[in-house]
C-alpha cells in the first residue's frame, strides 16, 4: 500500500498552524514568566494547564503534514474552532483581565489571524481546488 501525501493546500495549512502555534506557546511562555500574577491567567500553572491545546494543534498538524484522507476536515474544524473561541471566549474572558499592550493585541490578531488563513486554504481543500 503506498503513503498518503499531502496537497500543497495541506503542506501550506500546516505550515501556518506550525508558525501559528509557535508565536502563540511563545507568547503565552513569556505571559507566564515575564507577566506573573497580572491576571489569573498569567502564571506557569495557567500555562500548564493550557498546553492540551497545543497537543490538539500538534495532532492535527500531523495529520495534515501525513496527507492523512481526512485531514483537511480535521483541519478545517479545528481552525474554525480556534477563529471561534478567540473571538467569543479569549478575547472578553483572557485578554482584558490581562491589561493587554501592543504585544498582546499583536498577537493575538496574528494568531487569529492565521487561523483564517488556515481556514480559507482547508475549505478551498475540501471543496476541491487547487493552488496552480
Amino acid at each position: 500500500m503506498e503513503a498518503a501525501h499531502p496537497t500543497l493546500l495541506e503542506s501550506i495549512s500546516a505550515w501556518v498552524l506550525v508558525v501559528s502555534f509557535a508565536i502563540s506557546v511563545s507568547y503565552e511562555f513569556w505571559r507566564a514568566v515575564a507577566k506573573t500574577g497580572v491576571s489569573r491567567y498569567d502564571s506557569m500553572r495557567a500555562f500548564m494547564q493550557g498546553l492540551w491545546l497545543y497537543v490538539i494543534a500538534a495532532i492535527v498538524i500531523a495529520l495534515l503534514f501525513l496527507g492523512i484522507p481526512f485531514a483537511a476536515w480535521v483541519g478545517l474544524v479545528f481552525s474554525v474552532l480556534v477563529i471561534a473561541a478567540s473571538i467569543f471566549y479569549y478575547n472578553p474572558t483572557m485578554m482584558l483581565p490581562r491589561k493587554p499592550g501592543l504585544i498582546d493585541w499583536i498577537e493575538d490578531l496574528v494568531y487569529t489571524g492565521l487561523a483564517f488563513v488556515v481556514a480559507a486554504l482547508l475549505l478551498l481543500e475540501v471543496s476541491g481546488c487547487t493552488l496552480v
